[in-house]
């Protein structure tokens, strides 16, 4: 028997590769001769990158940046000849960011524009950045002074590229910037479609858990839409650029690139369709499937790009009341591990041991035939 275990990570609580290997020891457990394929994946939120690497060999890099307090520190990015990916998180993500510390408005993500940089200078022709989970609300304009765009308030005093100074910018220069050449392919890997401002945009949707004070939530936004209106009006019309505080804006309107589906990229870079072949069974998860995870998210992504036939079995944190009836989405039945009631904290900590123990039901279910 052939399964292919292709979850996405388990937010705050396991990467993608050990949810899969939870999962590959449960059956093993249960059905001695099973044949394992590990495929960890991600749709763009934080964990992606890192889900992508070992499939396809990567070699990780470090260079130097400039931080999210505007210090110099060591960002990752993982490479193979003329393909690289990166993940904003590795900089600016919320989990980096110590609690006191959590004001959006004030994170800096310069560095991603000056990684961008550094990777053209090296060669790569096709970038692929993670943008999911971040502490930043600049609304993009990190990215910009990475690239070498300045800011002034009306005195001519030079501004911090962060969403602080969106209240402030009157003038803007691009004299030292450094433009992207035409043949430099950069590729978003976004998990939402969200747009940059209103209701359903970056600050309205996501201020919130980056720490930023609701009754600060329409002059940000306001503030976002007022610059990107005189910059880049298009920008604001577009389906994705909410992702990261407004990072995917960034990217592009300052270094035109191209917003993809996450999850359906991520399994074009595995080459996900040759390896499912001759499957018998095919394992999705995620840490809590809901109603959103039918929006593009990692689970029903790898569900869909299963062949017809090849059942599709979620082994999830938990499920929400709010999922259609199974079977949906080829998803033919899906399991939460939650084996008792207690605090959520701990069913974090437990959440490899409770994986292994659902695999093993459900392999010993199988085994019955």
């Amino acid at each position: 028997m052939k399964i292919v275990i292709a979850p996405d990570s388990f937010k705050e609580s396991l990467p993608a590769n050990q949810v899969a290997e939870a999962i590959k020891r449960g059956f093993e457990r249960a059905i001695p001769n099973v044949e394992c394929l590990l495929l960890p994946v991600g749709d763009g939120g934080e964990g992606t990158v890192d889900a992508i690497k070992s499939s396809l060999g990567l070699e990780e890099k470090t260079v130097q940046v400039t931080g999210p307090f505007g210090d110099e520190v060591l960002m990752s990015y993982f490479q193979k000849r003329e393909l690289a990916l990166f993940e904003v998180a590795n900089l600016v993500g919320l989990a980096k960011i110590p609690f006191e510390k959590r004001n959006p408005l004030e994170i800096q993500t310069k560095g991603i524009g000056q990684l961008i940089l550094h990777l053209i200078e090296q060669g790569i022709k096709d970038i692929y950045v993670g943008v999911g989970g971040t502490a930043s609300n600049d609304g993009g304009i990190g990215i910009a002074s990475g690239l070498g765009y300045q800011f002034y308030d009306k005195n001519g005093i030079d501004l911090k590229a962060c969403g602080q100074s969106l209240f402030e910018i009157s003038e803007i220069l691009d004299s030292r910037v450094r433009h992207i050449p035409d043949d430099i392919q950069i590729k978003i890997l976004a998990d939402v479609t969200n747009p940059l401002c209103g209701p359903h945009g970056a600050t309205f949707t996501f201020g919130k858990q980056k720490g930023l004070d609701p009754s600060k939530f329409q002059k940000v936004d306001a503030a976002i839409k007022n610059f990107y209106s005189k910059v880049a009006p298009e920008i604001l019309k577009l389906d994705g650029v909410g992702a990261g505080g407004g990072i995917a804006a960034g990217l592009c309107a300052f270094a035109g690139a191209e917003i993809v589906s996450g999850i359906q990229t991520c399994l074009d870079l595995i080459n996900f369709d040759q390896k499912v072949v001759n499957a018998d069974l095919v394992i999705v998860g995620e840490g809590r499937l809901d109603s959103q995870s039918l929006a593009g998210k990692a689970p029903i992504g790898v569900a869909k790009r299963t062949p017809r036939g090849v059942p599709v079995l979620a082994i999830c944190g938990s499920l929400s009341e709010d999922l259609p009836p199974l079977p949906f989405e080829n998803i033919v039945a899906a399991f939460s591990i939650l084996e008792k009631s207690e605090p959520l904290a701990d069913s974090l900590k437990k959440a490899a041991v409770y994986l292994e123990n659902t695999a093993a039901s459900i392999a010993r279910i199988m085994s019955l035939r």
